[in-house]
């Protein structure tokens, strides 16, 4: 488990960084500027919790095997939500497609939700864990 969240997370900072240059470079070109900040916004949360997946599979012997699968999951998913509705929400404002727009907006705040709990979870576990 503690190499495939360890590639997940940098798997979340490579995208990150190529959506964070193709926004940068050729979206901006595209996007009126309320879109190219929304789409900045899913790009910066993707490489923060990429950044905090890669830390705590690096440091995964330190957590109680069943609390982290469980914050971890919730901050993966939460990630893949958030980021991912937001993308989708940029390209159908671009793409008019209020359709799209009405099944992808319920996601990002969920995504963000989950975020939340992961990270309360991550806290909770941290403050109550005792040393071996």
């Amino acid at each position: 488990m503690k190499k495939s969240i360890t590639i997940t997370g940098g798997l979340f900072i490579l995208f990150a960084i190529v959506l964070g240059a193709m926004g940068a470079h050729a979206l901006k070109e595209v996007l009126d500027n309320e879109n190219l900040a929304t789409f900045e916004t899913g790009v910066r949360y993707q490489m923060y919790m990429g950044l905090a997946i890669l830390a705590l599979g690096l440091n995964y012997s330190k957590f109680r095997k069943r609390s982290f699968r469980v914050f971890i999951a919730f901050m993966i998913t939460g990630t893949l939500l958030f980021s991912l509705s937001i993308y989708g929400l940029v390209w159908s404002n671009s793409a008019e497609l209020p359709a799209l727009k009405r099944i992808l907006g319920p996601l990002t705040p969920f995504g963000g939700t989950l975020l939340i709990i992961g990270w309360a979870i991550f806290t909770v576990h941290f403050f109550t864990h005792k040393k071996d």
